[in-house]
């Protein structure tokens, strides 16, 4: 994948697999089956692959980047220095806008998802109680260290694990080849919808905030870090390609037209699954699973965005120092979990949209830049020239795509 000239040694992989591999795998795949059932599931699959593709590489190159600077620097300093205050401005904007957008989106999908675990007690706990609660939960790990949300995402993701092959056991053995391969419309069409799933797709691999809290964790080895990435993102894959086998191998194609039209939140699909598949133990798996799956993601992403507003703002690392930066992590995307608590939906896909800056086209830029300017004597990411254009093009026609769609210029399956 890459170039390497270091042999420094560095911690384990563990953690730093479990902080990317929690940041991807989280409330941002149950959107996929909704927003990818007109594309259907093999040509869902190859825009996974590819969007895995880019999004490793850009990640790649912001590590190219990031390892000319000290340890702690974010997207704000590197950006300035190399692309200069206009790019500095853009970037900083789709950052926070798309941490902010992802924090709330999960604030959203865990108000819904512990609504529907506690309804199935018989107890009546609010969306919007649940989900304020809930982050202020995450509020006070993130708060404590890094290491904190390490060691709770990977206890987390551990659960998360034995639940997901525990649940996707149970729907894969009842997939329906029938189902899976739409054998009911035999003169579908599939590839006029599949656009439309690339901007899902591009934020369902988010993790590039976290970049430069790995390096945090174990300095300046891009050895250790390129494999949590590569480990971290092929993780995601393996987990999003089971996951649409168990749901549109089990869910007929038409169903989710009304998945869709009732939000498409977490408790809706969840629901879905367990009238198709009518097991209380099954809903049961489903349930915990979406929990642990929420919690991880939610632990990353807030992650990223607590180590960006600390770099950008200059608080230190002392207690108060943390207090205020949590203050302004958690405080907005709370406030809005409390006005709107259910668009998880539309924030995932617009999340997409402000990733293709962040996440596409400035780490391009920046690898551009940096090679220019140093050479890139630690690590560069393989490619050349080509891979940078690759992924530049990639992030400029997921953003084309997202602004057709939300002027509803692309085919919508309904």
């Amino acid at each position: 994948m890459a170039t390497l000239t270091t042999t420094q040694t560095s911690p384990s992989l563990l953690g730093g697999v479990v902080i990317i591999g929690g940041t991807i795998i989280g409330a941002g795949m149950f959107s996929l089956p909704v927003v990818m059932s007109g594309a259907w599931f093999f040509w869902s699959m190859a825009a996974l692959v590819f969007t895995w593709f880019c999004m490793l590489h850009s990640g790649l190159m912001i590590l190219e980047a990031n390892l000319n600077y000290r340890i702690g620097s974010s997207f704000d300093t590197i950006t300035k220095d190399l692309l200069g205050k206009g790019w500095n401005v853009v970037n900083g904007i789709s950052i926070a806008f798309v941490l902010y957008i992802l924090t709330y989106a999960y604030i959203s999908a865990s108000g819904s998802i512990l609504h529907h675990t506690f309804a199935e007690m018989s107890l009546n706990v609010p969306a919007r109680a649940a989900g304020f609660a809930f982050a202020l939960l995450v509020a006070f790990v993130v708060w404590l260290s890094t290491k904190a949300v390490s060691r709770m995402t990977a206890i987390v993701l551990g659960a998360k694990v034995i639940t997901f092959f525990l649940t996707f056991g149970s729907l894969l053995g009842h997939v329906q080849p029938a189902t899976l391969f739409n054998v009911a419309e035999s003169h579908a069409s599939y590839t006029p919808y599949l656009l439309m799933t690339l901007p899902f797709c591009l934020a369902s691999f988010g993790y590039h905030g976290n970049v430069p809290s790995l390096m945090k964790y174990y300095g300046k080895d891009p050895r250790t870090i390129v494999k949590c990435l590569i480990y971290g993102t092929l993780l995601a894959l393996a987990l999003y390609s089971v996951w649409l086998l168990g749901t549109m191998g089990n869910i007929p194609r038409p169903e989710f037209i009304g998945i869709a039209q009732k939000g498409g939140n977490i408790d809706v699909l969840v629901q879905a699954l367990s009238g198709v598949l009518n097991s209380r133990s099954l809903d049961l798996l489903l349930v915990v699973f979406s929990n642990f799956a929420v919690a991880s993601s939610f632990l990353g992403v807030t992650l990223g965005l607590f180590d960006y507003l600390a770099d950008l703002f200059g608080f230190d690392d002392s207690a108060m120092g943390r207090f205020k930066t949590a203050l302004l992590t958690f405080l907005p995307p709370m406030i809005g979990g409390l006005l709107y608590p259910n668009g998880f939906l539309y924030a995932i896909g617009y999340a997409g949209l402000a990733a293709t800056i962040w996440a596409a086209i400035v780490p391009a830029l920046l690898a551009r830049k940096s090679r220019e300017r140093f050479g890139s004597p630690k690590f560069r990411v393989w490619g050349g020239k080509p891979m940078i254009a690759l992924i530049l093009v990639f992030g400029v026609g997921n953003a084309v795509i997202h602004i057709l769609s939300s002027f509803n210029l692309l085919p919508v399956y309904q």
